[in-house]
């Protein structure tokens, strides 16, 4: 499954990221990781969170990344969820349009049974139609 949060820079999508992710933890059976572009929220995450920083890596484009999540997900068998914050960087989605990626993700999510719980830098009325089904908060 994934889910999006998505609204304009600043709007307050990191902070419901965080809180989302650090509610979940107490209810996890399995292992949770939050990737991000640097190491700023690191306190601010429940020591049982894996965080990584996406930029301490040799990651240049999208095909890189997807690579780097599969990775991920193959290293850790009880890998329950993944929260990606600032996904166009990470990513490296450079045209706003994620939509190729996420379907990717998609994917890895109903092979391997990993949540991804997304935050987007759009403005939902920008999604398409499938990916607004996908929406659970529009800052």
């Amino acid at each position: 499954m994934i889910q999006l949060i998505v609204g304009e820079k600043g709007k307050g999508k990191t902070k419901y990221l965080l809180e989302k992710v650090n509610s979940t933890i107490k209810t996890a059976s399995g292992n949770i990781v939050y990737l991000d572009k640097n190491a700023k929220h690191m306190y601010e995450l429940k020591n049982k969170i894996r965080l990584i920083n996406a930029s301490e890596y040799p990651i240049t484009n999208a095909d890189e990344f997807t690579g780097f999540i599969c990775g991920i997900v193959s290293q850790d068998h009880d890998l329950e969820q993944m929260y990606l914050d600032s996904f166009l960087d990470v990513a490296f989605i450079k045209d706003r349009n994620p939509e190729p990626v996420l379907l990717k993700l998609e994917k890895i999510s109903e092979q391997f049974s990993v949540d991804f719980v997304i935050s987007i830098s759009v403005d939902g009325s920008e999604l398409s139609e499938d990916l607004k089904s996908k929406v659970i908060v529009s800052l």
